[in-house]
């Protein structure tokens, strides 16, 4: 049995008589009923068992969380699981890499822009083309490489901000 005389929480849900030696008391303590009832519903008592009877018992208890955590997101998107959750996630850090460029080369365009008027303000004479030409020419261009002109006709309104319409809430709930 699990913790004192209570069986575990996979006996208590199969309602059958935890033995000494049952496979899942280790891993699914009678407080924590939830935790095996979703891997259940989503794999199977009798799949779980044969899973965690082929691995070695100190890889078990890594084993265990992966599939409570797989099927909490197995019972969110039945289609996709953790590979939605991963692509979601993938999807958000390409956007913020967006953004971050696009903050970077205003930046670029605010200090070329205040080194011409700093220019014209010396010399008029040597000022006779845009910022964005100096940019696309390749100047001072190292940091973005050959990504740079691209961001170069976005806007800094927060409309480039872009928003998940879905509430993502935590997988291990």
């Amino acid at each position: 049995m699990g913790s004192g005389s209570s069986p575990c929480a996979s006996c208590k849900l199969l309602r059958r008589r935890c033995a000494k030696d049952c496979i899942f008391a280790p891993y699914f303590p009678p407080d924590d009923p939830h935790k095996f009832a979703i891997v259940h519903k989503v794999f199977g008592a009798s799949n779980v068992s044969k899973m965690l009877q082929e691995l070695p018992i100190h890889q078990r208890a890594d084993a265990v969380s992966s599939l409570v955590y797989e099927a909490n997101a197995r019972m969110r998107d039945p289609v996709y699981g953790c590979v939605g959750a991963i692509s979601y996630l993938q999807n958000q850090v390409s956007q913020l890499q967006m953004q971050l460029a696009v903050a970077q080369t205003e930046i670029l365009c605010i200090q070329m822009h205040q080194g011409t008027d700093q220019l014209a303000a010396t010399h008029p004479s040597m000022v006779d083309c845009d910022v964005k030409s100096l940019l696309l020419s390749g100047n001072n261009s190292s940091d973005f490489g050959d990504h740079m002109p691209q961001f170069l006709s976005y806007t800094s309104s927060s409309n480039n901000v872009i928003q998940d319409p879905l509430k993502r809430e935590s997988l291990w709930t």
